[in-house]
């Protein structure tokens, strides 16, 4: 009578030849946000805002007012900053509304790099087209200015180059200010009303107690922290503005920090 053996049992797993690494995460990340019609939707609001503002500041400017014509070409981001943050924040909430964040934890159980991915990729992505936009709105306005004696010196580099990049840069701070509250919010609504609560809402307040008097002047000082103010120090610096432009460069990354932070203490502690 024969004896059949069992099979020996395996006494190890075969690992998989592919790991997860970081540039694995950021094409992830690239793919979830560039097959969203919103994403799009968002940029292509932006770019007709950015367009339309430029050239309307660049028709009513009067002709030899000495007004310096890269404003016109930056000047929209007071309005686009709004959009840049909504679309942080929905990259972030469109996953929790979906369930679709508890894949991404499970492939990468490393929450701190689903956050560093994500908020790499947006902030790459919103520098790009913004540039993008303020040099096809430069292109655009630049004949209508022209016509004023009011061109653009693209080879000052100081005067003309540096705004359109360092706009670009402040709507890439915007998005990261959206992706934070995403992730610390995790509701599409209650995020994106305090991305426009921050942006938004807040510099408006403060501006009320302009003509309030010494005593409320602490206000009007605190609001010139804000991001949508310390931005407009870091994009054309004026010497009557509340911030220098290095300490508006600081109050930015102080935001980003800040918010980064918190959205990895938050998504690090809390089941999704």
């Amino acid at each position: 009578m024969s004896v059949q053996t069992a099979p020996a049992r395996r006494t190890h797993t075969e690992t998989s030849a592919y790991r997860l690494s970081f540039g694995r995460e950021l094409r992830s990340e690239w793919i979830k946000l560039a097959t969203v019609r919103s994403t799009w939707w968002s940029i292509a609001i932006t770019a007709a805002l950015t367009a339309g503002i430029a050239v309307l500041i660049a028709a009513s400017v009067p002709a030899d007012s000495g007004f310096p014509g890269i404003q016109a070409v930056v000047s929209p981001i007071q309005f686009t900053m709004l959009l840049a943050g909504i679309l942080g924040a929905i990259a972030v909430t469109g996953e929790y509304s979906t369930g679709m964040i508890r894949s991404t934890l499970t492939a990468n159980p490393v929450r701190g790099g689903v956050l560093a991915a994500k908020a790499t990729v947006l902030a790459a992505f919103m520098f790009v087209a913004s540039l993008v936009m303020f040099a096809v709105s430069a292109a655009i306005v630049t004949p209508i200015l022209a016509g004023k004696d009011l061109g653009i010196d693209w080879a000052d580099f100081e005067g003309a180059i540096l705004p359109v990049l360092v706009a670009s840069v402040t709507m890439a701070v915007f998005a990261l200010i959206g992706v934070a509250f995403g992730f610390i919010i995790r509701n599409g609504a209650g995020a994106i009303a305090a991305t426009v609560g921050l942006l938004f809402v807040l510099p408006v307040v403060t501006s009320m107690f302009g003509m309030a008097g010494e005593a409320w002047k602490w206000i009007q000082d605190a609001a010139n922290y804000l991001p949508a103010a310390a931005a407009q120090n870091v994009i054309l610096p004026q010497d009557d503005w509340g911030l220098t432009w290095q300490v508006a460069s600081l109050t930015l990354a102080g935001w980003v920090v800040a918010g980064m932070l918190g959205a990895w203490a938050v998504l690090r502690n809390r089941d999704a």
